[in-house]
């Protein structure tokens, strides 16, 4: 009998351990099988991806021999509802960069700051309920020099001391995050920043047709409409608004030829944000493009999920 009972103990433990690897097998070709079906959606979102950059391209090149200015009533401002893809849907925006203000344009060609787009900052920043001693701190994280400015600068001296150590970009940066690297920016400072700045090549100007109500505000320094994000929205569903002339009536024309270098009403720089989804899969693709001034369009700088 004591046979028969360890015979019977052996049989369901090798039940068990059969049952436990059955399991087992099972359920790593069920995970395998998920994670090939994931992999095969996130590559079959980003041919799609691609194909949505070029269709952006073909609109903008479209767009640059319709009208002489860029404006937010013209087709390629005009976001893509969900469209039905093999397995999903596809949809996509495409956003004028250059309706934000280019922190890189801190800068003058030579490395050196430029005092009069340091003051437009000031004021941004001010608008935006940020401190505006992130001003000169930011401007010393991108000049060439070595040396702190007063009284906001920071250089290598202060950056080498934090944890983990770095140094500062003394130059042009590629995206505005890099403001997270100012010692004690916050998360909710840049939060309040973000939709109204951008990191651009140095000497991009702000196209006024689409510029964001704080950063219009920021270059007139206050005293119009311009910063009311409503009546901007009512006056710009016909085409540009405000115009360089509008500009210049309400400033004046010696503080219009002070700005004249900085703005325009068309623009070179967008960026296309792409949402694909196959099944259970998404993929968000960031891509900042540029339009020469013949048309032709090309993709500087792509992202995954972030900007």
């Amino acid at each position: 009998m004591r046979q028969r009972g360890v015979a019977l103990i052996m049989a369901v433990v090798l039940v068990a351990i059969a049952t436990v690897l059955a399991v087992r097998v099972g359920t790593d070709a069920a995970l395998d099988l998920r994670r090939t079906a994931g992999i095969g959606a996130l590559n079959q979102g980003w041919e799609v991806a691609l194909g949505a950059e070029a269709w952006a391209a073909e609109i903008l090149n479209d767009d640059l021999g319709d009208s002489e200015t860029d404006n937010l009533a013209e087709d390629w401002a005009q976001p893509v509802p969900p469209l039905p893809i093999d397995g999903g849907s596809i949809e996509g925006s495409l956003e004028d960069m250059q309706a934000r203000f280019n922190v890189n344009n801190l800068l003058q060609p030579d490395g050196s700051i430029d005092e009069a787009s340091l003051e437009r900052f000031k004021e941004l920043l001010r608008l935006a309920d940020v401190d505006q001693r992130w001003a000169g701190a930011l401007a010393d994280w991108l000049d060439a020099d070595t040396v702190d400015t007063f009284p906001d600068g920071a250089e290598d001296g202060v950056y080498i001391g934090q944890s983990p150590p770095y140094r500062t970009a003394n130059g042009p940066i590629t995206t505005t995050s890099e403001l997270l690297a100012l010692p004690g920016f916050s998360l909710e400072d840049y939060t309040r920043l973000r939709p109204h700045i951008a990191a651009l090549p140095v000497g991009s100007r702000i196209n006024v047709c689409t510029a964001t109500p704080l950063v219009l505000a920021a270059l007139v320094r206050g005293g119009t409409d311009f910063g009311d994000a409503d009546a901007l929205s009512r006056n710009r569903t016909d085409g540009c608004f405000p115009t360089l002339e509008d500009l210049r009536a309400t400033l004046g024309d010696e503080q219009f030829q002070a700005l004249r270098e900085s703005v325009a009403e068309n623009t070179n720089w967008f960026r296309l944000l792409t949402t694909v989804s196959i099944g259970t899969s998404q993929l968000t693709l960031y891509s900042l493009l540029e339009r020469n001034n013949a048309g032709g369009v090309r993709a500087v700088v792509r992202s995954i999920g972030t900007e």
